[in-house]
């Protein structure tokens, strides 16, 4: 049953799409991309400077220890394989563990990596529900019709005590050990052992991380001046378009459509979910239902656009076998 469940998310995705598509237009949405033509390309560059200050938390928490230019090279790579691949948004973070432990001289680079991940995605659901906050407050104040907020606010405070409890849990320690104590029991010792992290040496690094209040506000800074500059994003695609939308509405489009996708994981790269997200979102503000369309195309076509390239960065990086990392380790091994 589950199998099926998991097999029907993508005939469910693709028919919203359809759904959208024939009930705003998409020949007139269509019309109003082609009139912006090549202009629209920019978004993609764009798109690298709040992955830098994303990028930029993430060198934080790893206490400097790896070049923040990689760290931005693999910050994009993790961001791809979540957006594009139907993993539950957890594959980049492992792409970005098995990259990003390949840069580190240190006999316990694993778990150092893999608690400043674990680290960084508790302070991006902070970002998040902080971030969703102000997309609301701006929905409420700015749009003609705030309905479509009410049931991301209904679900924001429902789940608010979530990132408290796995904070808690975190910050207690232990987790990571007993998962690893559970996996040495289910599975042959081989496998078991194989990603090459030890339970109780994760805990602990993640509690030093957790102990460093202003090392966390400083993550947080980070990653929220990173949000909001990729509202620059929905302000600038919709002046192309020839729909200009206030710097507040931009915002509150970009943050509701976060909010949303985040919490519908299960549908396949948020297909479906994301455009229908950005249009109710952009005709609360008074875009009309083409121009709306057309701003959740160009978001698509720009996700796709980056990811490509950032997964053929990766595969080329992969296939050079990182000769970089490969002198790093030998220094470590002498």
């Amino acid at each position: 049953m589950r199998r099926g469940l998991m097999l029907l998310r993508w005939p469910a995705a693709f028919a919203l799409v359809a759904a959208i598509a024939l009930h705003d237009g998409i020949a007139d949405a269509w019309r109003l991309v082609e009139r912006a033509g090549p202009l629209l390309l920019w978004l993609v560059p764009l798109h690298a400077l709040p992955l830098l200050l994303d990028a930029r938390a993430w060198h934080l928490l790893l206490q400097r220890r790896i070049a923040l230019t990689v760290l931005w090279l693999i910050a994009a790579v993790r961001e791809a394989v979540s957006r594009l691949l139907p993993v539950f948004g957890i594959g980049g973070e492992l792409a970005g563990i098995r990259l990003a432990s390949r840069f580190m001289q240190d006999p316990y680079r694993v778990s150092r990596v893999s608690a400043s991940v674990v680290v960084e995605v508790l302070v991006t659901i902070a970002v998040q529900y902080a971030f969703a906050m102000l997309g609301l407050a701006l929905l409420y104040a700015g749009s003609t019709n705030a309905q479509v907020g009410r049931a991301v606010g209904v679900a924001l405070a429902v789940s608010l005590p979530l990132p408290f409890v796995l904070f808690a849990l975190l910050r207690r320690g232990g987790l990571f050990h007993g998962l690893a104590r559970i996996a040495t029991r289910l599975l042959p010792a081989r496998d078991a052992s194989s990603s090459g992290i030890d339970g109780r040496q994760l805990d602990a690094d993640i509690r030093v991380l957790l102990g460093k209040p202003r090392l966390l506000a400083a993550a947080f800074a980070w990653q929220f001046a990173g949000y909001l500059l990729g509202s620059a994003e929905i302000y600038l695609a919709l002046a192309l378009l020839g729909h200009p939308a206030s710097i507040g509405a931009a915002i509150a489009i970009e943050a509701i459509t976060q909010a949303v996708r985040q919490a519908v994981f299960i549908a396949p790269a948020g297909l479906g979910v994301q455009e229908a997200t950005v249009v109710a979102v952009a005709r609360a503000f008074g875009i009309g239902g083409e121009a709306a369309l057309s701003l959740a195309l160009v978001r698509r076509m720009r996700e796709i656009a980056w990811g490509c390239i950032a997964t053929a960065a990766w595969r080329v990086v992969e296939a050079r076998g990182l000769r970089e990392p490969v002198a790093i380790r030998r220094r470590t091994l002498r």
